[in-house]
């Protein structure tokens, strides 16, 4: 009897250890595929780019098994996790025109307690941007706005963010003239202007949303992603969107804002948030998103700031069809 419960165990751990390193880093792509949005499905679709790292490294630890079959399933795992980043990493790019002048634009969560001005400088020199939009600016930094954007002219801030109680300000700067841009005031934390660039006229927004259940209520940012959508329902110009969205862009909000905007991200891997992982280790939950006449030609991650988040340095320009127009 104990010889037949050993011959068993041995011929049914090696695949009990592969479930045990597979399976967990399943469950984000598993909830990326079903499309659900309920809350507590939305919270894990949001890990899926993590959860590739993991099955990474799981795939390789299966390895050491040295049981093809079970190394086929772990590579199986491996591939479906990275089906469901991919839609996060590589949206559509579009089709740029060569010949038409390229911008490059900034973005960053500082965070509302972060008062290392001079972190802030430094990240903002290095990307030497043509467009800088900061959200969650700490009164510190808001307060040495000059030296910090000194190589911007022209600066629209909000101090008083709305709705109450949000954290921090919003401030759009550029080399170039920025008009005001008249919103109601609502529950989305955000600040729009208009900018005259050499691409032609922009239509800038700095966003904040609030975090996802369960740290805030479940329609808090379904609702701000519906008042997103509806400031922008009136804009003409080509509309470039920055911020903090606290989501993926492929989970229930960023599916959400694609669908009633129009609007298209920039990829989303290596993550923006935490600071205390490695970019590659984080997730994507900071965002640049551009109508259609705009094409993304590159996205990288900027010098840290003294923020949990880092930021986002992209390269603009028209697409092909904007200027066949």
């Amino acid at each position: 009897m104990l010889a037949r419960l050993k011959a068993i165990f041995l011929s049914v751990w090696p695949v009990l250890v592969c479930l045990m390193l597979v399976g967990p880093w399943l469950i984000p792509a598993v909830a990326h595929f079903s499309g659900i949005g309920h809350r507590w499905v939305d919270i894990m679709a949001q890990f899926t780019a993590p959860a590739l790292i993991g099955a990474l490294v799981a795939t390789v630890l299966v390895a050491f098994l040295k049981r093809p079959p079970l190394m086929g399933v772990a590579l199986v795992g491996l591939m479906v996790c990275v089906i469901a980043v991919l839609p996060q990493a590589e949206p559509a790019r579009g089709a740029p025109d060569r010949s038409a002048p390229v911008l490059t634009v900034y973005s960053a969560n500082l965070n509302a307690d972060n008062g290392d001005v001079e972190a802030i400088s430094a990240s903002i020199r290095d990307a030497n941007a043509d467009i800088v939009i900061l959200i969650e600016v700490s009164p510190a930094a808001f307060a040495a706005r000059q030296d910090i954007l000194a190589d911007y002219p022209y600066q629209r801030a909000s101090e008083t963010v709305v709705p109450p109680g949000s954290r921090g300000s919003v401030i759009i700067a550029a080399r170039y003239p920025l008009s005001p841009v008249d919103m109601p005031r609502d529950q989305l934390s955000a600040l729009h202007a208009r900018a005259d660039t050499p691409l032609g006229p922009l239509h800038l927004a700095g966003v904040h949303m609030t975090r996802p259940w369960p740290f805030q209520y479940q329609w808090g940012q379904i609702i701000q992603a519906q008042l997103l959508a509806d400031r922008l329902a009136r804009v003409t110009d080509p509309i470039l969107v920055a911020g903090d969205f606290n989501t993926v862009s492929s989970a229930r909000i960023g599916r959400q804002i694609k669908a009633q905007t129009g609007l298209t991200p920039a990829g989303a891997w290596p993550g923006t948030w935490p600071t205390e992982l490695p970019s590659w280790l984080g997730i994507g939950i900071d965002h640049q998103w551009r109508s259609d006449e705009l094409v993304f030609l590159s996205r990288r991650i900027g010098k840290r700031t003294g923020s949990d988040h880092y930021p986002l340095v992209t390269r603009i320009t028209l697409s092909r069809s904007q200027s066949s127009r």
